[in-house]
Order: C-alpha cells, then sequence, then structure tokens
C-alpha cells in the first residue's frame, strides 16, 4: 500500500499543455517565467508609470498620437448628440405627444449643454467639448473622472448642475507624511472611520461595492503646489441615489477599479520605432550636409573678420565665435556640421566620415509592418491607423468596417460611463424645477426610466463610394433588412421623420417657387446610369 502510495506521488509523464505553452523543459520557454497577480497588483502598482509613459508617447511618438485621436475623432467627433428615444408605450402616450415631448425636451437639454458656463464648473469647454476631452483623457491614463458639481443657477442659466473633468492622477489613496516619502507611488490604503479598502483612490466595501473616491487638491510630481490634502466623495448620494462622481474606464479584469492606457500593451514597440525613427531622420539629415574641414597652421579663431576670404563659409557656432573671437573661447574638440560649414582642423586632425546608405532600405517596410502589429493590437488596421487607403476598394472598406466595430464598442461603453448619466442627472433637475413635465418621474423608477430613454448620435461610419452605399442602402430597406430610420442614423446620424418633414416643406417651397419642371424631373427619374 505504501509503495503504491510512493508510485502516486510521482510526478506524471508530460502531457497536455505541459508540452505546449506550459512546458518548463522547452529551451524556448525556459526562461519565460510569468507571474501574475491580482488585478490591484497587475495595474494599480503599474499605472502611475504607465500613465506618463503613455503620455509621453502621445507627444512625440507619431503612431500614439494617430491612435488616440483617430479613436476621439470616429467615437466622438464633434460631440455625442442628444437624441430623445423615451417609452411612449409604457407611459401611455401617442405617437405625436411622444415626438412632441422628446423635441421640447432636447431644445431644453441644449440651453444647458451648449454653453460652457452653464454646464462646465471650470467655465472652459461645452458638453461636446467636455466628452472630447473626457475621452482623450480615458485613452491616455487608462481612466478619466467627472465630479457632479452644484452651481447658483442665474437668469440665464437655471440649471445648477455642473461637470468637472478630473484626471487620473489626482484620484489616489491617501498618505501620511511618512509613508509619502517612503514609498510615493503606493496604492494600498484603508479608511480608519469605517475600515473600508482604498484602492487607487477607490473606496470599497468588503463586498466589492464602491463606496467613494478621494480626490487629491494636487498632482503627482507637480513642482509649484500647496500642501497635498485628500476630499473623499461619496460613490452615490444617500438621499437621491444619483451619482456624485462618474467613472469613465473600461474593465480587462474581474475586481478591477482602475482603468489601463491604451497604449500600455505596445509601450515598448512604440517606443522603439520612435527610436529607430529618429535615429534614421538624424542619420539622413547628416547626411544631406555639405560640410569640408581643413587643415591650417593658424587658429582660425585669430583671424580678423576682415580677412575671412569669399571661400570661407561659416555658420551656426563658428559665425558667434567670429563675432566675439577675443571673449568667447572655442572648445578644440567641438566641431560642427551644417549645410555649406567650412571648419578648421588643428594641425595633425584628420576627419573620417561614414557614408550610410540612408535611409535604410528595409526602413518603409519595417516601419509598415510594425504599424500593422500596433493597428492590430489597438483593433485599428494600418490603413485607418496610418491614413493610407492605397489598396483596393474591398481592402480598404473591410479595414474600415473593421475599425468601425471597435469605434461603436468604445462608443457604447463611453455613453454608458458619461453622456446616459449625465443626461439622466441634468433631466432629474429639470423635472424637479418643473422645466420638463414628466409625470411619475420620482415616484415609480419603471415610468424614471421610460422619461429618461435616450440614444446618442454621433459620427456615421465613412465612406469610400457614396454611390455604392446609397444602392446598397436602398436594397436593404426594399427587403426589410432594416428601416430608414435606421439607414439615416447610420449615413448621415440624423432623424428620418425630421428629414421627411424638412423635405415636404422644401419640395412645397419649390413647386411655389417655379420648380415644378425640376421636381417632375426627380420624381421620374430612374437609377438608370449613364454609359461609359
Amino acid at each position: 500500500m505504501a509503495d503504491t502510495y510512493a508510485r502516486a506521488t510521482v510526478i506524471p509523464q508530460a502531457k497536455g499543455y505541459s508540452e505546449a505553452g506550459a512546458s518548463v523543459t522547452k529551451r524556448a520557454l525556459k526562461g519565460f517565467d510569468a507571474v501574475s497577480g491580482s488585478p490591484n497588483e497587475d495595474i494599480n502598482y503599474n499605472n502611475a508609470r504607465l500613465r506618463q509613459r503613455s503620455r509621453m508617447l502621445y507627444m512625440s511618438s507619431p503612431l500614439a498620437t494617430s491612435a488616440i485621436k483617430t479613436n476621439r475623432t470616429h467615437v466622438i467627433g464633434t460631440g455625442l448628440q442628444l437624441k430623445s428615444s423615451i417609452d411612449a408605450d409604457a407611459l401611455g402616450l401617442t405617437a405625436e405627444t411622444a415626438k412632441a415631448w422628446q423635441l421640447a425636451t432636447e431644445s431644453e437639454f441644449a440651453l444647458w449643454a451648449e454653453k460652457k458656463t452653464n454646464c462646465d464648473a471650470t467655465g472652459i469647454n461645452n458638453f461636446a467639448s467636455m466628452q472630447q476631452l473626457a475621452m482623450t483623457s480615458w485613452l491616455l491614463s487608462g481612466d478619466v473622472f467627472a465630479l457632479i458639481k452644484r452651481r447658483k443657477t442665474t437668469p440665464l442659466n437655471p440649471y445648477s448642475l455642473r461637470l468637472h473633468i478630473i484626471e487620473a492622477d489626482r484620484i489616489s489613496t491617501p498618505l501620511s507624511g511618512t509613508s509619502a516619502m517612503i514609498m510615493p507611488i503606493i496604492t494600498d490604503g484603508v479608511n480608519l472611520e469605517n475600515k473600508n479598502r482604498i484602492y487607487d483612490g477607490v473606496e470599497v466595501e468588503n463586498d466589492g461595492d464602491i463606496r467613494g473616491y478621494w480626490i487629491r487638491n494636487t498632482y503627482p510630481g507637480q513642482i509649484v503646489a500647496p500642501v497635498t490634502e485628500w476630499a473623499r466623495v461619496e460613490a452615490y448620494g444617500a438621499k437621491t441615489g444619483l451619482p456624485n462622481i462618474l467613472h469613465i474606464m473600461n474593465s480587462e479584469r474581474p475586481e478591477q477599479y482602475r482603468g489601463v492606457p491604451f497604449l500600455a500593451p505596445i509601450i515598448e514597440v512604440l517606443l522603439q520605432i520612435r527610436r529607430f525613427t529618429e535615429s534614421e531622420l538624424v542619420a539622413a539629415v547628416v547626411q544631406s550636409f555639405f560640410t569640408a574641414f581643413i587643415e591650417t597652421q593658424t587658429d582660425p579663431t585669430l583671424i580678423p573678420l576682415n580677412e575671412v576670404g569669399s571661400g570661407d563659409v561659416f555658420a551656426g557656432e563658428i559665425s558667434g565665435t567670429l563675432a566675439d573671437a577675443g571673449n568667447t573661447p572655442r572648445n578644440p574638440n567641438e566641431y560642427n556640421m551644417g549645410p555649406g560649414t567650412v571648419e578648421h582642423l588643428q594641425p595633425g586632425e584628420t576627419v573620417t566620415l561614414a557614408a550610410p546608405n540612408i535611409p535604410a532600405a528595409s526602413f518603409e517596410m519595417f516601419i509598415k509592418t510594425m504599424s500593422k502589429l500596433v493597428g492590430a493590437a489597438l483593433e485599428q488596421p494600418y490603413d485607418v491607423l496610418v491614413k493610407e487607403f492605397n489598396s483596393s476598394y474591398s481592402a480598404a472598406r473591410g479595414a474600415l468596417l473593421e475599425a468601425w466595430e471597435a469605434f461603436k464598442m468604445y462608443r457604447a461603453w463611453f455613453r454608458d460611463d458619461f453622456c446616459q448619466p449625465v443626461y439622466e442627472l441634468w433631466l432629474s433637475e429639470a423635472v424637479a424645477l418643473g422645466r420638463v413635465k414628466a409625470p411619475g418621474f420620482f415616484t415609480d423608477p419603471r415610468v424614471r426610466a421610460a422619461w429618461s430613454g435616450a440614444q446618442w448620435i454621433g459620427p456615421t461610419q465613412s465612406q469610400l463610394d457614396p454611390v455604392k452605399e446609397a444602392k446598397a442602402a436602398i436594397m436593404q430597406v426594399d427587403r426589410g433588412f432594416k428601416t430608414h430610420e435606421q439607414i439615416t442614423r447610420e449615413i448621415g446620424g440624423g432623424d428620418w421623420q425630421q428629414n421627411v418633414a424638412q423635405l415636404e416643406l422644401e419640395n412645397n417651397q419649390l413647386r411655389e417657387a417655379g420648380g415644378g419642371t425640376y421636381m417632375a424631373a426627380l420624381e421620374t427619374e430612374t437609377d438608370t446610369e449613364p454609359a461609359e
């Protein structure tokens, strides 16, 4: 029995993943010792450094800049526009009554959203601009916050609601003076009053529920700043249940309380691409210089200005040295290269210059290949990332469609984390003030949800060939695959019913103005294409 037990404890023959990705004997995997911790350890402990590197690449790497701005432009564009979409059946309203309510509410929301001083606590951005700012900051830092504030109403603004966009760095765990000096990037802490854990500024109960956020009044590393202090903000109001602060982020792991910068997985690749590009650029500039070196027995710094010959060309620091020959000594080991520059050497000195092949023959192919890898990691095909559509129509359209799926997903996340909560906060105040009539809004959560329904219309998908796209849309409507409303929203981002009403008005005006012949031509026009 003991012998049987001993044989049972012997490590079994390698099988399954032991011979694949989990192998410890294969040469390629021997040094691959991957260790993963909790989301808090893997993310929060490294986020401070990831944010700084992400921002630096955004400011210095064209690919990084393109990746961030492409998302901002296609996801947000000029701002997601409110399209009220209440549940008329649940509210017992006719279609006409519901439409009138929606139009009136959209107009009232615009009163608050379109003016900087009405919606922004800092008075810098309107609601559309705040969306752009929040989206960019979310991608750069991994998450961003919108603090809900209240201000006094004015004759021009009846609403007290204001938003204050807060960068990720200011949400952090409070530190004492000693711990801040010993470990300035510590992220874990405890609220001593209620014993809740704090993960990088996010206060969490034992059951994992977020209870509050800790906001510091300074930025980490800020040179000129007051004494750092933290203020705690409850996640939700105790009486209203409305959020006091909005947290915009997307999760990649369960029980993750802080976001990861968009560029985090490709920071190393982007940095190496930037270094390689800079190296090639500097080498090309150096090779373009026409510089001559002359050996002389005379110190060139002592040549009077009026004795400089027409063949002696000086540039950069040489000119300054000649002008101040009596006061500024020249470093004997310093020589300058530049367009049309002539440098004098000391006796016995010679210069040997390499003649590299610049740019390298493989430079373009290498950059293109690495850009494809970067685009794949960011869900932006190469064509979209570098804005190069030189392939076939089908390939270019495929790239746009693939990128558009990611843009739609990011828009849905942003809508749910920012736009819709802000709208519901505003609508609550508008109904409370009586400026928007919504019976049952504060008494029944289902009724409240029915009144709060909304869509957020943003930039539409890019079109390579509008004629083909329009014909495809007509076929989809004719076969019942899509509605006029869906097609209108996808192609132009508008409202089909409003378009029909506007077209009816415009057509009547054309007829009254004597455009009957033109209108008749439009009505009888066929889909026949002219012969090529």
